[in-house]
């Protein structure tokens, strides 16, 4: 007997027993029989041609029914169910026939029932890639509306905020000069004082929050003029003098050759990130320690090292501290302060730096081999600028002509 007329004659009990092998429940039963019977179709017309292609189609609509299930874990099922079908077969095989017809039909099936195994297992892995691409692209879309709503928050805060503080800093300059200029006000005047530092902290929070939205909506306009890297460096250094005193730590500027040379650059905005980076060393670095601060000329770079013998960073968080409120450690630890240790913030600083370097055409990264704060392995950042000895644009040309002449006169 030919091996389709074998088929033929175990349909019956290969159904019932399949079917109800395969059905977890009577609400499925029906759908799977009426796959089972195309299966079962296809099988014989397989076996007929020898090509075990014609049950592909079969199995893409057997696909699509696991997945109309909600069969989407991870695991593979249709390929596992092709397994278990081949093993019920050749159970059913075993019963029903002789030996001899048993083993003909054996012989043919087999291979077409690998074919399937390796087809339904290349679809379904296809399948979950599908499926962890729409998930990530989901969740990466997420990710990018909660940092809108963060740039938004900053635009809007920035902009609430600045009002009443202006009025905080008006009616504060009206007291004050209400006040008579005699000793018996002068508990006042120190109240006063004390409400200056505050609005004046809050001003420099509020400046940070209209910074980083500008930089997150490419809104950052830059004053580009002749800059000396190495003026910036000391500039700040007289800056941070005081706190370093006060902590106890040392400070040291090295310029390196070439660096006292002219670039063009915005040295407001300049000044505004290498101050937020050298105070971030200050922050993490405990008294007694030590902020180095290099510079030098690479090949159409200037190079700035900001070193310190700090807690350090964790690997895992060097770019999690350029993100914007990207604070490590818990949140409930968190105390204001520009220069004490450990001293917070809003956690924008890094983040503004980040955007005015790239947005001068540099990179900023830092190196650091692990936190902690009994050790104090260090952070070391590196800043690279690009040297522009011409300005970025004719107003700027004309303006500067004579800084770009001389630079051409000095030049070899």
């Amino acid at each position: 007997m030919k091996t389709p007329q074998l088929l033929e004659e175990i349909s019956k009990p290969w159904m019932a027993l399949v079917s109800l092998e395969l059905s977890s429940s009577e609400k499925t039963r029906e759908e799977t029989r009426q796959i089972l019977e195309r299966f079962y179709r296809q099988l014989i017309q397989a076996v007929k041609t020898t090509k075990a292609s014609h049950l592909e189609p079969v199995l893409d609509e057997w696909l699509a029914m696991h997945a109309c299930f909600g069969m989407e874990s991870m695991e593979p099922e249709l390929s596992k169910t092709i397994d278990k079908i081949l093993r019920l077969t050749l159970e059913i095989v075993q019963e029903k026939l002789s030996e001899a017809a048993a083993l003909q039909l054996i012989s043919s099936v087999v291979p077409i029932f690998l074919h399937a195994h390796e087809y339904a297992a290349r679809r379904e892995v296809a399948v979950k890639v599908d499926l962890v691409s729409r998930e990530l692209e989901s969740a990466n879309g997420a990710i990018q509306r909660i940092d809108r709503s963060k740039s938004d928050f900053l635009a809007i805060a920035a902009h609430e905020l600045k009002t009443p503080l202006t009025l905080i800093e008006g009616y504060t300059s009206m007291l004050r000069d209400l006040l008579p200029k005699n000793d018996n006000f002068l508990q006042a005047r120190i109240l006063l004082k004390g409400v200056d530092n505050g609005t004046r902290r809050l001003h420099e929070i509020v400046d940070d929050m209209i910074d980083a939205s500008l930089i997150d909506n490419n809104l950052l306009a830059l004053h580009f003029q002749p800059v000396w890297v190495n003026r910036i460096l000391l500039a700040l250094k007289n800056e941070f003098a005081r706190s370093v005193v006060e902590r106890r730590l040392t400070l040291d500027v090295v310029n390196v050759n070439g660096c006292e040379e002219m670039t063009f650059g915005d040295e407001e905005r300049l000044y505004q990130a290498l101050r937020n980076i050298i105070s971030n060393a200050i922050k993490f670095t405990p008294d007694g320690g030590k902020i180095a601060v290099q510079s030098r000329m690479l090949p159409g770079f200037i190079e700035v090292e900001v070193s310190d013998t700090g807690i350090g960073i964790d690997p895992k968080d060097h770019a999690r501290i350029f993100e914007k409120f990207g604070h490590l450690g818990s949140a409930s630890l968190h105390s204001s302060g520009k220069t004490k240790f450990k001293g917070g913030g809003p956690g924008l600083g890094l983040p503004i730096a980040k955007g005015i370097i790239e947005a001068h055409g540099g990179a900023i990264w830092v190196e650091s081999v692990a936190c902690d704060e009994k050790k104090c392995p260090g952070s070391t950042f590196h800043i690279l600028l690009p040297v522009r000895k011409l300005p970025p644009d004719d107003r700027s040309a004309t303006h500067y002509s004579p800084f770009v002449s001389s630079e051409r006169a000095i030049a070899p």
